[in-house]
């Protein structure tokens, strides 16, 4: 039997009518209750031009498939009017090794489950009370994170800041009618002044966000930071922070915001959850008006396998 080769068209369209957090959500209970084979994460860093390509697989026991991924972002691809993520997914029956499924997702698919973990963060770590969401950078996964806030928030308030401030200006007139209140930040401490929810989302190799720009209250979720070299937040930030929530401790201790805090000396693993506990428990952990709360995302494998399944087992009938 050929595989099912699913093309990017395909691939969205199966994504309308699926309850994607609860998918995502399964993947990340699997993960933390030790019924996923999670090998460490395959790794090219390129310098010229910039970018770094990722190889991660897995499979969940009990399931009928088990994943391999290729997903890359080259950072200057938009210059020649390219995404800057790219990819593809290959699903394999566990019983056989025999090839299932192609899924020719070009990064879509990475983007839409790495957007889904961030709204997962904020469904249980968020303050009951969301003024304002600060995002920092305003590439594909802004994007992505805007097209998906509804599903865990009514704030609609909006602020966003990018190295770029004409890029950061189109940002915000390009979704301005989107039922989002969208302004464009002058400065990272004012964007963090006014917001008490900030989401980074770049490729960035120097922190950006400091401990004395956040203010008590404030949850943040970062996600641009995946591979060693990465940083978006100061140490000293995360060591002020109350709560730490990481999609894998043991991926993010080798890579991400937990990483380099260590490195720094600054991090204390006794306040440190994986966000499938806190899902397990489906409890929202307790927070006063004061508490710092952060979620470390470096992206897991899981997320790709339960997305990966969901969409090839709407559509191969």
């Amino acid at each position: 039997m050929k595989p099912l080769i699913l093309n990017l068209p395909e691939i969205k369209s199966a994504l309308n009518d699926l309850d994607l957090i609860s998918i995502i959500e399964s993947g990340f209970k699997s993960y933390t209750s030790g019924a996923a084979v999670i090998p460490p994460v395959g790794e090219l860093i390129f310098e010229n031009p910039p970018g770094d390509c990722h190889i991660k697989y897995g499979y969940i026991k009990n399931q009928p498939y088990y994943l391999v991924k290729v997903a890359s972002g080259f950072y200057h691809n938009p210059k020649l009017g390219l995404n800057s993520s790219q990819g593809v997914m290959l699903l394999f029956k566990q019983t056989t090794g025999e090839l299932a499924a192609i899924l020719i997702e070009e990064g879509y698919l990475t983007d839409v489950r790495t957007a889904l973990a961030s709204m997962i963060t904020l469904k249980y770590l968020a303050p009951g009370q969301i003024n304002g969401i600060g995002i920092i950078g305003c590439g594909v996964q802004a994007s992505m994170q805007l097209q998906y806030l509804k599903l865990v928030t009514k704030c609609n308030q909006i602020k966003v800041w990018g190295r770029n401030k004409a890029k950061s200006s189109q940002f915000a007139e390009k979704y301005q009618n989107t039922g989002f209140n969208i302004s464009v930040a002058n400065s990272i401490e004012q964007l963090a002044g006014a917001c008490n929810v900030i989401i980074t989302t770049t490729p960035s190799t120097q922190p950006l966000l400091f401990a004395n720009q956040v203010k008590p209250g404030t949850h943040i979720t970062a996600i641009g930071s995946d591979t060693s070299e990465k940083q978006e937040l100061d140490p000293h930030l995360l060591d002020k922070a109350d709560l730490i929530v990481s999609d894998s401790i043991s991926q993010s201790l080798s890579r991400g915001e937990l990483f380099k805090t260590r490195q720094a000396g600054l991090l204390n693993e006794n306040k440190i959850m994986e966000l499938g506990e806190i899902i397990i428990s489906s409890t929202r952990p307790e927070r006063t008006n004061n508490q710092i709360t952060i979620a470390d995302l470096t992206g897991v494998a899981v997320q790709d396998i339960m997305i990966a399944n969901a969409v090839f087992n709407k559509l191969q009938n």
